[in-house]
């Protein structure tokens, strides 16, 4: 697995703002990130947001990104407006769903799908829920402690 991107941000855009405007926290793109184990993403909106909480860091393949992009004939929105912490190029991520793996290493457990929802459409362009279903990322639990870096190549 190829790490492309890491990304976090401060506060939520979409998770409690049901029936709202979206939020306006801005994502950062980051050069490294401190994973801790059962917490999340030191600095992340979800840090520490439950005990054993389920997506205490997300993960979204960079040619689902690109495959929606063509498919959706959209070209205007970097994969930042996904929200999701770390795109990653070269592996599937849904056959990692109740799996352990390791990323640079850092233990991980992928818990479940990121399942899309209707902020997608908002987010990032028209018909991108339906688009991404079955194809929404990964969340996973952080097992181990340990700083996540971009893989040099890409930087």
């Amino acid at each position: 697995m190829e790490v492309l991107h890491l990304f976090q941000s401060d506060g939520h855009n979409f998770v409690g703002h049901h029936g709202q405007p979206a939020g306006t926290n801005t994502i950062h793109e980051v050069d490294q990130m401190q994973c801790v184990a059962g917490r999340g993403i030191r600095g992340d909106r979800f840090f520490d947001h439950a005990e054993n909480f389920h997506g205490q860091i997300t993960f979204f393949a960079h040619e689902v990104y690109q495959d929606i992009c063509d498919k959706l004939k959209i070209s205007d929105r970097p994969v930042s407006v996904l929200r999701r912490n770390v795109i990653t190029r070269g592996i599937d991520l849904n056959k990692l769903i109740g799996q352990e793996f390791e990323v640079q290493g850092i233990r991980f457990l992928g818990t479940e799908e990121c399942r899309p929802c209707y902020w997608m459409n908002q987010a990032f362009g028209p018909s991108s829920e339906d688009a991404l279903q079955g194809c929404g990322g990964l969340r996973a639990q952080i097992l181990t402690d340990g700083i996540l870096r971009k893989d040099s190549e890409t930087q």
